[in-house]
Order: structure tokens, then sequence, then C-alpha cells
């Protein structure tokens, strides 16, 4: 079973509060690996890079609410859309999200493929074509929609306006006018929901392998990133 077979690691919510309890830890390898089989809950389907907690904390649906991003640094805040799309629409959900950005953007590329020796890696990539950039990105879709340690990031400094396709598949815009972002994913028929909780917000489980270790090194030659992860 190649979902199991490609079991990655337990993974919380960054920045949000301590988990007690793993509920993993008590599984027989026949209760995980049906847990790890199910990608469907009613009429939404995940993808292959992540799974929710077994006691299904939350359970994964297809919608997006609005929120702030605080930069305490700075002290500024940013609004924010967070959305999650069912697997048959989520990649080209995606490839419309990038249209408002414009025709010249920067990317950054996400890994944690590495993460035991080096945590969490971005990669840069300034100024390139959107159609360049997109048709690269077709390429790559199982990487992306399948990866549980590869995530892409496209903006535009100059508006300023970023979309990120996360490492557990989220739709997340940042932005001070995100109307355009809106009204795609309002086309795509995703409703808002100002009380939804995301699969991020409760324990849940990543998976990878390495044939996605390798499409990912040829996905960061394709965009031009030089250097080891």
């Amino acid at each position: 079973m190649g979902f199991l077979k490609s079991f990655f690691q337990n993974v919380f919510n960054e920045g949000g509060p301590h988990v007690e309890s793993n509920s993993f830890e008590s599984l027989s390898d026949e209760q995980l690996e049906a847990h790890l089989g199910v990608s469907t809950y009613g009429e939404f389907e995940l993808t292959d890079a992540v799974r929710p907690s077994y006691d299904l904390q939350v359970i994964p649906s297809q919608g997006y609410r609005h929120d702030v991003y605080r930069d305490e640094e700075n002290r500024t805040s940013v609004p924010v859309i967070m959305a999650s799309a069912s697997r048959e629409q989520l990649f080209e959900t995606f490839m419309d999200l990038l249209d408002p950005l414009g025709n010249v953007v920067d990317v950054v590329l996400e890994t944690s493929h590495n993460r035991e020796k080096n945590g969490h890696v971005d990669l840069y990539r300034e100024h390139i074509d959107m159609p360049v950039l997109k048709s690269i990105l077709w390429d790559y879709e199982d990487l992306l929609l399948n990866d549980g340690c590869t995530g892409i990031a496209v903006l535009n400094p100059r508006k300023p306006l970023e979309i990120q396709f996360d490492e557990h598949k989220m739709l997340i815009a940042y932005g001070e006018n995100l109307r355009a972002f809106e009204e795609v994913l309002q086309q795509r028929l995703i409703p808002c929901d100002e009380a939804m909780r995301f699969i991020t917000e409760a324990e849940h489980v990543h998976s990878s392998n390495e044939n996605y270790v390798s499409l990912f090194d040829q996905l960061r030659t394709r965009l031009g990133m030089d250097g080891d992860i």
C-alpha cells in the first residue's frame, strides 16, 4: 500500500499549542494502514500528501476563511485568505490564483525532505515570466499535489501579493486587496466559512518518498534555483 510505505512523520501545527497526545502511537499496523488509506471525506478528497489525525480532530472539507497575519517584529498586519479545495480541482484552482499576481513574479520553493538534517529550506528565484512558470508547474503537478514535503509560494513584491501552495496542500493568499483571489474561489464554488478549521490546526501526518525527492531536485533546476539543499 503506497501511502503506508511513504509514511514520513507526524507534524503538528507550527506555532500552535503543544499537543500532549499522539493518536497514532497506539495503533496497530492494520489500523494505521486503514486510516492512511482513507482519502475521501464526504465529497472532499485529499491528495496523497497529508492525512488527518486518527481521531479526526479536524475533518477535511472544502472552503475558505479570512484571517490576518501579524508581524510582531514590524508591528504590521496583513489580510489573509486560507482555502482548502478537493483534489479534483485543487491544482487548477492554484493555477487560477496565480493570475492576479501579474506577468512577472518571484518564486519560493519550500522543502522539508531533509528535515532531520537541515530543517525547513526555502529556495528563491526572482523575476520569472508567468507563462514560463505555469508551464513548468504543470509538468510537476504530481509532485506539487502529492508530496507532503514540497510547497511553493509565488509573489509579486511590487503589488504586494502572494499565493502559497504549502506542504499541506492549502491555498493561502496574502495582501492588502484579496478580492481577485476571493473571486477565483467563488468561481470554483469554494464556499466561505469563517468558522472552518484546517488540517494544519490539529495533529496530522505528512507523506513523501524518494521519487519525490528526485522530482523536487528536477523542479528546482528547471526554476533556476542552484545549490545543494
